[in-house]
């Protein structure tokens, strides 16, 4: 195999459905509708006594931007050690400064942390003032793969920059294209040089429940408390089917 698919999952379900289909490894996460959360070590431990191929751990504290209180980052460096402890393969993760540029010093100690483990670099990248700069400055530090749309809001329009960072990077770094990857685009995206690839291949669930009543358990709409996303099996044997049609 000539390429990387890795497969983001926010359930149990979703990692095996990803393994059955030929992932090449998972990014394990919770609230995966918000961009992602780090899981909880039970579902960790789980994962990796149900699961052959490579589990990586998002490490996040919360939703929204990449700029974190002292307290955030304690936690971050925590749950790298929580998570190393149950077994991860690999660490998901990434920090900014309030200007737009990586955070260095905070991206090197959540490095350290994880010591042998492989790290990347997450979408945290995307937000990034200067994309080129960005990357010099992950490849100094070591960084492993850097996991990105090309700074737009999916693959397809960041497609040129997608290229640029490709032939940028001429191998110091993996490039991993992720951000609305689908069975229809990857062909496509193969264009860019990439050979890393990220994709939720997700489809809506329905609840089995009869009696549903109207009391919502969060923010969500009361319908909202009764679907929520998996991978879909078809959509990533598409997937899987596409890449290597085009490799």
């Amino acid at each position: 195999m000539n390429y990387t698919l890795e497969i983001a999952c926010d359930s149990l379900q979703s990692a095996l459905y990803a393994q059955e289909a030929g992932a090449t490894r998972i990014e394990l996460c919770d609230n995966l509708a918000q961009g992602g959360i780090t899981p909880s070590i039970g579902k960790i431990k789980l994962a990796k006594e149900l699961l052959n191929i490579p589990v990586f751990v998002l490490i996040r504290p919360r939703k929204a931007d990449f700029l974190y209180s002292d307290l955030e980052f304690r936690l971050m460096l925590e749950n790298i050690a929580a998570v190393k402890k149950a077994g991860a393969d690999g660490i998901v993760s990434g920090v900014l400064l309030a200007n737009g540029k990586i955070d260095i010093v905070r991206t090197k100690a959540l490095m350290e942390a994880a010591q042998s483990l492989s790290f990347t670099f997450h979408r945290a990248f995307d937000m990034c003032e200067n994309a080129d700069f960005a990357l010099e400055q992950l490849i100094e530090l070591g960084v492993d793969t850097v996991l990105t749309s090309g700074q737009a809001a999916n693959v397809v329009d960041g497609k040129a920059q997608l290229a640029r960072l490709v032939q940028q990077a001429q191998g110091r770094i993996q490039i991993m294209a992720g951000g609305g990857l689908r069975p229809h685009n990857v062909a496509s995206i193969l264009e860019t040089g990439a050979r890393a690839l990220h994709s939720s291949a997700k489809s809506k669930v329905n609840s089995k429940m009869s009696f549903r009543g109207n009391t919502p358990m969060g923010d969500a709409a009361a319908q909202e408390e009764f679907e929520w996303n998996e991978v879909n099996r078809d959509i990533l044997n598409e997937l899987i089917k596409n890449i290597e049609n085009h490799i």
